[in-house]
């Protein structure tokens, strides 16, 4: 009987040691996901009958759609709570009030934007981060770059500093700063920390390839996930 209680003893154990092994590569076993309690409100920006900047193969909005949600896969796989201000081609108002009417576009651009802030006050998040596409007339401006609102909610400086640093270390193609920008409706009215990422400029020959390029709008998102990482780094700590 002893000897069969012995035996027993050890193969439990060795059950124990296997079991151990198998968890020992699910790294949420030893410590917490780095996002774990952490809300972001995601912002993908224009849509709808608003594209933003355009060209005839590449449309604001789709790009900045794609990299969103590309940004939100990635941050659920580090733990973090992440809502979309919107998941399709549409605008914000067509997704959370669809039947709404307007007497012109400018009318329906404006509620929409008051619509993003809504939900950020509806959802409280940590942090807010509407992506988008910048465009000029000059061809030779290129580098993703993100702005805070000098006046918004004071951790906007910064995560937008995060982000930027990010985009330098992850995509090597820009030595831009963060940079603060006045009359952005959306950074001045959201409580919380809250940036607008210009992911690059679509008016540049060599940008507008690597906006239409998947495997680059993925590049992007590893880095805003990256950013926004460092972030509550710096604020755990």
């Amino acid at each position: 009987m002893k000897r069969i209680l012995i035996i027993g003893l050890l193969l439990f154990c060795s059950l124990g040691v296997v079991w151990m092994g198998v968890r020992a590569s699910d790294r949420a076993f030893f410590m917490p996901a780095e996002l774990a309690g952490v809300k972001v409100l995601l912002d993908a920006g224009h849509g709808g009958e608003d594209g933003g900047a355009s060209t005839d193969e590449l449309i604001e909005s789709d790009i900045t759609l794609t990299i969103s949600k590309e940004v939100e896969k990635r941050l659920k796989q580090k733990g973090a709570t992440v809502v979309m201000t919107r998941t399709k081609a549409g605008d914000a108002i067509g997704e959370h009030a669809p039947d709404r009417k307007f007497s012109s576009l400018r009318d329906r651009k404006f509620e929409d934007l008051k619509m993003r802030v809504k939900l950020a006050e509806t959802e409280e998040p940590d942090v807010f981060v509407s992506i988008h596409v910048n465009a000029i007339p000059q061809t030779q401006w290129r580098g993703a770059q993100v702005f805070y609102h000098p006046e918004g909610h004071e951790g906007g400086e910064a995560l937008a500093k995060s982000i930027q640093g990010a985009f330098r270390d992850g995509l090597k193609n820009t030595d831009r700063e963060a940079m603060k920008i006045k009359g952005i409706y959306l950074l001045k009215n959201i409580q919380t920390p809250s940036v607008i990422v210009e992911t690059g400029f679509i008016s540049n020959p060599e940008e507008h390839k690597l906006l239409a390029d998947p495997a680059y709008r993925k590049k992007v998102a590893d880095a805003i996930v990256d950013g926004i990482v460092r972030h509550q780094s710096m604020e755990v700590n």
